[in-house]
């Protein structure tokens, strides 16, 4: 028998694909041929496999090996298969058995050890999914592995360990004793899953959250916040230096409820692909934060890559916040991409190599100063931009991108006697009881149409079953007509008035409460 299986699974995006590892031991001159559309990083698995083979003492053959990698027509990249086509190549010379039916995932060191590589967790969900039992990885990566249920983990540190589980004895004890290895003495951790998704303890390796109680002043910034963060909307900030823009922003996090099981499933998966933020071991239930540098190109924030694009910033915010501080400082390109995201909580990016989606439904807060100087506003203040220079500093901001912003606040600096008297504000503790109150009631209430926060409900709901009467929708009706409000910034403002309503606790918004959101769009309004 010259032929050996095993299975592999590689990422495209977020979504995992299984990978049968055919081998072929052929009657020619020595080489190691790989099919099946890998990319650089996985052809230079050829080596990596051979010095791996070679520092366990059982090598690879001598003769020509060819593996196929199938789905062939499936474009794969990176080195997690690289364990997978080791055990194929072995079990094709006779060396290991019962590898049909079991996944591989691990990056090989030349010495033979096993590296953890990225995105274990979707990687893992699919094996499950097509139905594989056993799952084998480097130790590093147990802990991840484990989160989905359903599995046989084995977790090992040597390719040696890997083999001693799946060995033909006769065939590989003398080659292991020479390399220094013994095989009864070689076997890789069996881990079992949790019985209930397990959760990053509260502060696991980071401080506390900032507090919004940290805020002075600032209530009507403070009230934008709470009703942004019970509603999941879009926020724009406008303000002088100094006035506590960010202060804000970063204290958004703090009053978000902390994500459900599905959630928190697909922003852990998403910080495995990503990487750099440390290893994954359990799921993460707090919302994600992302502020990128105003330096950041429209790849970093979107996506991108040359073959298939890998997650950006928008990704990586998913079901949390994306801040962008100082944002007419982004070049205006990388703003506009912004829109699709925005509006359909999704990013499809192509490539060479394929399409891959990426989910992106997140909040955007945006803060900005009023000019270049940051001096024109409030009383008391010397701009000294001329008014070309506040035009176009205020045009980085387009309309198309403001009209999807639902809350638009100027905020100014508190005076000091605002200070004197202001002992502090409401804490995150708090205002989050109200937000965990408020997206109850909205759940609730937008269930039989999936839908969980109010930011999300389409047009047709507002018109349909969600339709207000008349009288409550008559100023906001007169500027559909008059004014020129477009029909997103109707749809937006009547979501605001469902947020505020769910806030106060009223079955439906009232004529006061659709006023009061239209004075949180008003900003936007007025620049139409």
């Amino acid at each position: 028998m010259t032929m050996g299986r095993a299975r592999g699974v590689t990422l495209v995006g977020l979504e995992g694909h299984l990978i049968d590892v055919e081998a072929d031991i052929g009657q020619s001159l020595p080489a190691f041929v790989l099919l099946g559309l890998p990319d650089a990083s996985l052809r230079e698995s050829q080596d990596r496999i051979r010095a791996a083979a070679k520092n366990t003492g059982v090598g690879l053959t001598d003769r020509r090996l060819t593996v196929n990698l199938l789905p062939a027509s499936l474009p794969k990249s990176g080195s997690g298969l690289d364990l997978a086509i080791l055990m194929g190549a072995w079990a094709a010379d006779g060396r290991v058995r019962g590898t049909e039916h079991v996944a591989f995932l691990a990056e090989l060191g030349l010495d033979g050890r096993l590296r953890p590589v990225r995105g274990v967790l979707p990687a893992a969900a699919a094996a499950a999914r097509a139905g594989v039992e056993t799952l084998v990885v480097s130790r590093a990566d147990a802990a991840e592995a484990t989160l989905v249920s359903g599995l046989t983990v084995l977790a090992a540190d040597h390719a040696a360990e890997v083999l001693a589980a799946f060995a033909v004895p006769e065939k590989v004890r003398q080659d292991l004793h020479r390399a220094g290895f013994h095989l009864d003495e070689l076997a890789p951790d069996r881990c079992a899953g949790p019985s209930a998704p397990r959760d990053e303890p509260p502060a696991a390796g980071t401080a506390e959250m900032p507090d919004l109680a940290d805020v002075r002043g600032q209530h009507e910034a403070r009230l934008a916040l709470e009703v942004a963060a019970a509603g999941g909307h879009h926020l724009l900030m406008m303000g002088p230096p100094g006035a506590g823009k960010t202060m804000l922003a970063e204290r958004l996090p703090s009053i978000l409820p902390p994500l459900d099981d599905e959630a928190a499933t697909e922003v852990t998966a998403i910080a495995s692909v990503a990487g750099g933020t440390g290893p994954v071991t359990a799921l993460r239930r707090r919302a994600p934060f992302e502020s990128p540098h105003h330096s950041a190109s429209t790849a970093s924030l979107i996506g991108g890559g040359t073959r298939i694009a890998g997650p950006g910033a928008v990704t990586r915010a998913h079901r949390g916040v994306l801040f962008l501080d100082e944002a007419p400082e982004f070049p205006r390109s990388t703003l506009e991409a912004l829109r699709q995201p925005v509006e359909t909580g999704g990013i499809t990016l192509h490539r060479a190599a394929g399409a891959v989606t990426y989910p992106a439904e997140f909040q955007l807060v945006l803060a900005a100063n009023p000019c270049p100087c940051g001096m024109a506003s409030g009383a008391g203040t010397s701009c000294t931009c001329s008014s070309a220079q506040r035009r176009g500093y205020a045009a980085k901001l387009s309309g198309p991108l403001l009209d999807r912003i639902d809350i638009q606040v100027q905020v100014e600096r508190p005076r000091s006697a605002t200070m004197a008297r202001d002992t502090g504000g409401e804490g995150s503790a708090a205002v989050l009881g109200r937000v965990r109150e408020a997206r109850r009631v909205q759940a609730d209430r937008l269930s039989p149409w999936s839908l969980t926060t109010n930011a999300r409900v389409p047009m047709s709901l507002l018109t349909s079953h969600l339709r207000l009467p008349p009288r409550a929708t008559a100023q906001l009706d007169a500027s559909l007509d008059r004014v020129g409000m477009s029909l997103r910034g109707y749809a937006r403002t009547l979501r605001l008035a469902w947020t505020l309503a769910d806030l106060a606790g009223s079955d439906r918004p009232d004529g006061d409460t659709v006023d009061a959101a239209m004075q949180l769009r008003q900003t936007a309004e007025d620049r139409s």
